[in-house]
């Protein structure tokens, strides 16, 4: 059976002899896919963005709300806010593999960078909870002191940064397992009225936070949690954001004028405003940067802007009130880890001739020859 190479795409493949077989790196073919958690349909939408076309259709819970996608792109968590459970869905299959059942209402999910645990907000309870996703097991839950509203995790891996909306106030959470303070509140940061999304540049150096009523976003400096910018936006009742992977341009809905404001974040001003479909809720940036995808709640659809031209370039159908959107590329990188390599057929190059790429993390496949 063919196996597919994750890591070598970009390199030219040459034909490896080693013990009598014929060994080569097959390039990958990278697939992305959008996921839209449509919470009156209790489904998920999959969407190739290649084509702009749903491919599949999952049930998951009671009102999904929120979606998140592991690292290496193999599971999509699902908050379900009226199930009391998170989904788990297997990206290859497009089927649910798993249900881990939280304390409250979850309706926000971020992953850790090295995919490993799931942080899932709780707004009724103030609670966080955390799912180990080896095991998709929930391995704690704690409080916060103040509600838990949109949740993002900084590159590192090591703080958590948690809307509390009725409290006017970030919370910043210590997610390194091998820290004395782990899953406690480090600082605390007042912001606008009623924050809600939160982004992190891909630097880590600056957390972005929606203020809902107060037509604004907060830029925060993670090394000391202070505002150092408040930025206008066009609202009202701005909503979630993302952020572009290289870091200068984040993408913020504003409910009440069914728009997206982009914002310069070299300068923390808006250089643009886009009009979408009614009701923007969810939206997502393609991994390399293109595109950005919006879920219109009150719509029923999704809009797809350039983000060269900051355009709107196709709008399509998906399920009933929209509201959660994830992006991930499948088959673009290695596992990130030495235990990882060890999994699912992946070694390290390792052998006893001069090969550019020893110590990559590779796959093969045995051609026959």
């Amino acid at each position: 059976m063919k196996r597919r190479s994750v890591w070598l795409s970009l390199r030219v493949v040459c034909p490896l002899i080693l013990l009598g077989m014929a060994l080569v790196a097959i390039p990958a073919q990278a697939q992305t896919r959008a996921y839209v958690a449509n919470d009156d349909s209790n489904s998920v939408s999959v969407i190739d963005t290649a084509t702009n076309t749903v491919v599949a259709t999952v049930g998951v819970g009671l009102n999904p709300f929120n979606v998140a996608v592991t690292p290496e792109g193999t599971r999509a968590y699902v908050t379900n806010f009226s199930s009391n459970f998170v989904s788990v869905i297997d990206t290859a299959t497009n089927t649910v593999v798993a249900t881990v059942g939280v304390v409250a209402p979850p309706n926000w999910v971020a992953i850790t960078p090295d995919g490993t645990r799931a942080y899932v907000t709780s707004f009724l309870s103030g609670f966080v909870s955390v799912i180990d996703t080896a095991t998709n097991t929930l391995v704690t839950t704690f409080g916060i002191g103040a509600d838990t509203e949109g949740v993002a995790i900084t590159p590192d891996g090591t703080r958590a940064y948690v809307s509390s909306s009725n409290h006017n106030s970030v919370s910043v959470i210590d997610t390194n397992p091998s820290d004395a303070s782990y899953n406690t509140v480090l600082a605390t940061v007042g912001v606008g009225a009623y924050p809600y999304g939160v982004a992190i540049t891909p630097d880590g150096t600056r957390a972005y936070v929606t203020n809902i009523n107060s037509n604004s976003v907060s830029a925060i400096d993670t090394a000391t949690n202070t505002v150092v910018a408040t930025i206008g936006v066009a609202g009202p009742y701005p909503y979630g954001l993302a952020i572009t992977p290289d870091g200068t341009r984040a993408y913020e809905l504003n409910q009440g004028s069914s728009s997206v404001s982009v914002i310069d974040t070299a300068t923390n001003t808006v250089v643009a405003t886009i009009g979408v479909g009614v009701y923007p809720q969810g939206v997502a940036i393609t991994p390399d940067g293109t595109r950005a995808y919006v879920a219109n709640a009150g719509s029923n659809s999704v809009s797809v802007i350039d983000t060269a031209t900051n355009t709107v370039v196709t709008t399509f159908g998906v399920g009933t009130y929209p509201y959660g959107v994830a992006i991930h590329t499948l088959g673009i990188g290695p596992p990130t880890t030495k235990d990882q390599c060890k999994k699912g057929g992946w070694q390290t190059f390792n052998v006893p001739r001069t090969f550019k790429n020893q110590g990559d993390c590779v796959s093969f496949v045995n051609t026959g020859k």
